[in-house]
C-alpha cells in the first residue's frame, strides 16, 4: 500500500490546460440538480480522453449498439493546501474484478482486498457452504430425499384411490336402500343394518390406512431429518456469520465530512433489526471523491458525474451525458458528507411557477381547459404549494369536486382539463380511464437520427426506480404496461419534431419511451432526467378531444407549443 502522501500524488490530477482565467464557483454545486461548472467540464473531458486512451484497453464500455458494460464516472475539482487547483476522478462500483486503477481514488472500503476481513469472512462462510454441499452430495442423503418423495406420492395415490372406492361404495349402499324399500319391514331393517356394518368397516379401513401411511411417511422423514438437522444447524451458523460480517461491513463504511467527523452506513440509514442499506450504498463516485478529499485535506470546489458507454437495459443512461447523484443511495450519505459546506440552494425548493400566468383556453359552466406552462406543478408538492390546483381553487372557491381531472408532469406544458362539479369530474375522468380521450403531445427530440420509419409503436413496461425516485425503469418483470404511438413530423439538423399519442398514462412514459435504446433512443430536448438539462423540457400536450359531459358533443381543443 502507498503511504498517504504518495497516494495523494497518485490521485491528485493536474489540469492539462491553462485554467487561470476561469472564475471559481462561489459555492459548491448542489449534487442532485446542477449544471456542470466549466472547470468540471474541462476535468471531465480530460478524464474521458484518459478513458479512451488507457481504460478501454482493459474494460470494454461499449456503446448503444455494441456489447459492453457502461459505467458512471465522477470528477471533483479540488484545491490542495498550497492553493493549487486539480481534480480527482472516480468510478461507481468496480470495474472488472478490481477497485483500484491508476489515477482513480480508492473505494471508501475495499471489499475485494484479499487480506481484508471481508474476504476472510467470505472464505469462512464458503467453508460452511461446502460442508452443506458435502452433506447434500451424499448418496444416503439423496436416497433419503427420494424415498420420502416417492413414499408421499405413493401414499397420496393410494389414499385417493381408497377414498374414490369408499365414495363409490357409499353411493351403492344408497342405491340399494332406495331399491329395497318395497321389502317387508323386518327384512328391510336387516338389510340396512348389514349396510351400516359395511359402512363402519369401510370407514375404519380408510382411517387405518391413513394411520399406516402416516407412520411410513414419518419413518422416511426421520431418516431424512438425520441429515436435515445437520444442514439446518449449518445454515443457522452461516446466517449468523453472514449477519455479523454484514454488520461489520456497514460499520467500516464510515464517511467523513469536512470536519473529519465519521458516520457509518448504519447511522446514516438508521438501520435497525434486519434492515439493510440499499445495495451498493457508498460505492457511487460522489462519496468516493468526497471521502478522498476530506481524508487528504483537499477543499471541494465543484463536482460532476457522467455516464460512459453502453446504457443499462432498464435505465436510461446516455453516453457522455452528465447526471445528478442518485437520491436513494447517495442523498443520505452526501447529506452528512456535505454538512457545513457552502452549497448552492436546492432548486426543488424554489417555486418554478412564481410570476407565471395560467392561461384559460376554454371555459363554460361545467369545465375549464387551461394551457399549463412548463415548470408548473399540477397539484401541490411536498415543499411547494403553488400549483394548478391551488390557483384554480382560489379562482373558483365554490366549485365542488376535486377540480383536477388528470395531471401533467411539472416540466411538461400544455392542455389540462378541470371540472367545476363532482359529477362532471367523474364523467371526464371515466373517459380518461376508458381511454376514450384522444391526447396528442408534440416534442422536440435531440440527437442524430435519420427516421427511416416515420411512425410506430413503443411498448416498454415501466416502474419507479426505488433507489432514485422519481426516475422510471423499464422492467419486464414488475413494470406496468406502457404503450405509445409516435409520428415523425419534421427534422432540422439534430432536432426532430415528433408527435406522441400515449395509449397509457404512466409516469414519465413519453420521456422514457423517447430516450430508451429500445424506444426512439433520442431524449426529449431539455430532459433533465433522461437527457440534458436546458431552458425547459420541450414536451407539450397540444391537443385533447373528449365528449362534453353535459352537452354530449365532441369537444376538440388544440394549442400550439411555444417552441
Amino acid at each position: 500500500m502507498q503511504n498517504q502522501n504518495s497516494d495523494l500524488i497518485h490521485c491528485f490530477i493536474h489540469f492539462d490546460k491553462v485554467i487561470d482565467s476561469i472564475i471559481l464557483p462561489e459555492r459548491f454545486n448542489y449534487p442532485f440538480c446542477y449544471e456542470p461548472h466549466q472547470l468540471a467540464l474541462i476535468a471531465a473531458k480530460q478524464l474521458q480522453n484518459y478513458i479512451v486512451n488507457r481504460l478501454e484497453t482493459v474494460h470494454h464500455f461499449g456503446s448503444d449498439d455494441t456489447q459492453g458494460i457502461g459505467k458512471m464516472f465522477g470528477v471533483l475539482v479540488v484545491k490542495n493546501q498550497e492553493g493549487t487547483l486539480g481534480f480527482l476522478a472516480a468510478f461507481s462500483g468496480k470495474m472488472g474484478n478490481s477497485n483500484h486503477y491508476e489515477g482513480f481514488v480508492p473505494p471508501v472500503f475495499d471489499v475485494l482486498d484479499p487480506e481484508g476481513f471481508y474476504k476472510e469472512g467470505e472464505a469462512k462462510t464458503n467453508v460452511v457452504n461446502r460442508e452443506i454441499e458435502k452433506i447434500q452430495d451424499l448418496k444416503a442423503y439423496k436416497d433419503a430425499v427420494q424415498k420420502l418423495h416417492y413414499t408421499q406420492v405413493e401414499a397420496e395415490s393410494f389414499m385417493r384411490s381408497l377414498k374414490e372406492w369408499n365414495n363409490a361404495e357409499k353411493a351403492k349402499r344408497k342405491e340399494i336402500r332406495a331399491k329395497s324399500q318395497h321389502l317387508p319391514k323386518a327384512e328391510y331393517e336387516q338389510l340396512c343394518a348389514d349396510l351400516e356394518k359395511r359402512s363402519i368397516y369401510q370407514h375404519y379401513k380408510l382411517k387405518e390406512s391413513a394411520s399406516q401411511w402416516k407412520a411410513i411417511i414419518e419413518k422416511a422423514e426421520e431418516e431424512l431429518n438425520e441429515f436435515k438437522s445437520k444442514i439446518d444447524k449449518l445454515k443457522i451458523k452461516r446466517k449468523k456469520m453472514s449477519s455479523d460480517l454484514q454488520q461489520k461491513l456497514f460499520e467500516k463504511y464510515a464517511f467523513l465530512n469536512k470536519d473529519g467527523i465519521p458516520k457509518n452506513l448504519i447511522d446514516i440509514f438508521e438501520i435497525k433489526d434486519d434492515l439493510t442499506p440499499p445495495a451498493g450504498a457508498g460505492e457511487c463516485a460522489a462519496p468516493k471523491l468526497l471521502q478522498y478529499a476530506f481524508t487528504h485535506q483537499l477543499e471541494p470546489i465543484t463536482m460532476a458525474e457522467f455516464w460512459w458507454g453502453k446504457s443499462p437495459t432498464s435505465e436510461v443512461r446516455k453516453h457522455g451525458f452528465f447526471y445528478p447523484a442518485c437520491n436513494g443511495k447517495c442523498k443520505p450519505i452526501l447529506s452528512h458528507m456535505l454538512e457545513g459546506i457552502d452549497m448552492d440552494d436546492n432548486p426543488m425548493l424554489i417555486n418554478p411557477a412564481e410570476g407565471k400566468e395560467l392561461p384559460i383556453v376554454y371555459e363554460d359552466d361545467y369545465l375549464i381547459v387551461i394551457n399549463k406552462p412548463a415548470e408548473f406543478l399540477s397539484v401541490p408538492g411536498k415543499e411547494i404549494a403553488d400549483s394548478v390546483y391551488t390557483r384554480l381553487r382560489q379562482l373558483y372557491p365554490h366549485a365542488s369536486g376535486p377540480l383536477i381531472v388528470h395531471r401533467l408532469d411539472m416540466s411538461t406544458s400544455g392542455l389540462m382539463v378541470l371540472s367545476k362539479s363532482k359529477a362532471v369530474h367523474q364523467n371526464i375522468q371515466a373517459q380518461f380511464i376508458r381511454r376514450k380521450v384522444k391526447k396528442r403531445y408534440v416534442a422536440i427530440l435531440k440527437g442524430k437520427h435519420d427516421f427511416e420509419e416515420k411512425n410506430g409503436e413503443i411498448n416498454l413496461p415501466l416502474r419507479v426506480d426505488l433507489d432514485d425516485r422519481p426516475r422510471q425503469l423499464v422492467c419486464d418483470q414488475y413494470g406496468k404496461p406502457a404503450k405509445t404511438y409516435w409520428e415523425w413530423n419534421s427534422s432540422d439538423g439534430d432536432e426532430h419534431r415528433v408527435y406522441f399519442y400515449p395509449h397509457t398514462g404512466r409516469t414519465h412514459q413519453l420521456r422514457v419511451h423517447a430516450s430508451h435504446p429500445d424506444g426512439l433512443n433520442l431524449p426529449i430536448k431539455g430532459d433533465d432526467l433522461y437527457g440534458v438539462r436546458m431552458d425547459r423540457l420541450y414536451l407539450h400536450s397540444d391537443m385533447l378531444e373528449f365528449v362534453h359531459p353535459i352537452t354530449k358533443t365532441a369537444l376538440s381543443i388544440q394549442v400550439d407549443p411555444e417552441f
